[in-house]
């Protein structure tokens, strides 16, 4: 229902503007949206097409796993902590083994590979759903919100960029194009504690008790420790060293699968062609959810709303007194919510305009690294398994989105100004 909610609200907000405008003189704003319309229903198919093959190859290798007694095993790994967070999930289910890898690829920045496994996920949480038809579970919406503020050591990908834009605008080599990291491991892990505390206070979940704050702390020191290997190396080591450690991690996976399959004697090639079909399905199923979201959230954008938030927001802050530095990164982060490619094309004219060295520059990537597409996200997670009403799961993710960007306007501060 909420989603409902949000999808007529973005198209009315935007034909209201649209219509205002055009009424005014604007012409052309007609046709804009529906080249918006057009596009995000194009967009929308493009994505899961992409994603076929993606879904195919992970699902194919997760059966493998599965039959091979791997993902029962990563389950009982991180059970003494997941039986906290999932309570209703009983232990050394397929979803705990599932859920583990998402959250470990998420966490070395492989969107590619988190995107699959979270799907899979979900499959294996649908089949302990006891509510009723079309609702998410408890379970799904904890599993979901962690993804929408999942925590991320590297963001690799931003690292990358930065340091591409530096060298266009002549920035030696004592540019850090990686002096991030730090700042978003730190904004992740803050929206990703909201998050999780926001469905916990919606689910009456104790997560107070030590056998819960014990592996969360063993977890933050060992992001602590990994943190500080990384914090002196120079920006191309430790973006390399990120990429090579993500790689070679999803590597050992597919080898270990193989292998455990092999000494298993379980037929490992008809367990991939069997997971496989699954992947195709899953990601034609995921069409017309991706397709919703996108023409509404396009529409949004070509009626000019998110220039007039901005402009309202600018405003306050203004007439508030508040320093209005972090003001050119803050469409990064609304947009985030939004649209992941938009916000990479905020965050790269942010840094063109201001310079990537900026501290709006700086912000920038640090917002664009630490927040997620939420809307993305839950579309195509609650689209896989076929869930309408999301219930409270989209206002814990937005709450996390909200503190997020918060926490990585008061990090930059604190780190760059």
């Amino acid at each position: 229902m909420a989603l409902n909610w949000v999808w007529i609200g973005l198209f009315t907000v935007a034909f209201a503007t649209a219509l205002v405008r055009w009424v005014l003189g604007e012409d052309s704003l007609p046709q804009a949206l529906l080249s918006a319309m057009f596009d995000g229903a194009r967009s929308g198919f493009e994505i899961s097409l992409g994603l076929a093959g993606v879904m195919a190859l992970w699902l194919g290798l997760m059966k493998v796993g599965e039959r091979a007694g791997m993902i029962e095993l990563l389950a009982r790994v991180a059970g003494p902590l997941l039986r906290r967070l999932f309570p209703g999930v009983p232990q050394g289910h397929p979803a705990q083994g599932a859920m583990t890898m998402n959250i470990s690829a998420n966490l070395l920045g492989l969107d590619n590979a988190a995107t699959p496994l979270g799907l899979t996920a979900m499959r294996e949480l649908q089949t302990l759903n006891t509510e009723k038809a079309g609702a998410a579970s408890n379970a799904q919406i904890m599993f979901v919100v962690m993804n929408t503020a999942g925590l991320t050591l590297i963001p690799t990908s931003v690292i990358a960029i930065r340091q591409s834009i530096a060298l266009k605008q002549g920035l030696g080599a004592g540019f850090n194009a990686a002096d991030i990291f730090l700042p978003v491991l730190l904004v992740t892990f803050i929206s990703l504690l909201a998050g999780v505390l926001a469905v916990a206070v919606c689910q009456r979940l104790p997560l107070w008790r030590p056998r819960f704050l014990l592996p969360v702390l063993l977890a933050g020191g060992l992001l602590a420790w990994a943190v500080t290997a990384l914090a002196g190396l120079p920006a191309e080591q430790a973006a390399r060293i990120a990429g090579a450690t993500g790689a070679g991690v999803i590597l050992g996976v597919v080898a270990l699968f193989l292998i455990a399959g092999a000494w298993r004697r379980v037929n490992v090639y008809d367990a991939f062609i069997d997971g496989a079909k699954e992947g195709f399905a899953v990601a034609v199923q995921i069409v017309p959810y991706l397709i919703a979201i996108l023409i509404a959230i396009g529409v949004f954008r070509a009626a000019g709303c998110m220039d007039f938030l901005m402009a309202g927001i600018g405003a306050a802050v203004a007439a508030m007194g508040w320093n209005t530095d972090f003001l050119p990164a803050l469409p990064v982060g609304l947009m985030k919510i939004l649209s992941g490619s938009g916000a990479r094309g905020l965050m790269i004219d942010v840094m063109q305009t201001h310079g990537v060295d900026s501290f709006a520059g700086r912000l920038a990537a640090i917002v664009q690294g630490s927040t997620e597409t939420t809307f993305y996200v839950l579309a195509v997670y609650f689209g896989s398994v076929g869930v309408k009403q999301a219930r409270h799961a989209l206002a814990c993710a937005l709450f996390a989105d909200v503190v997020g960007l918060a926490a990585a306007i008061g990090v930059g501060y604190a780190m760059f100004r």
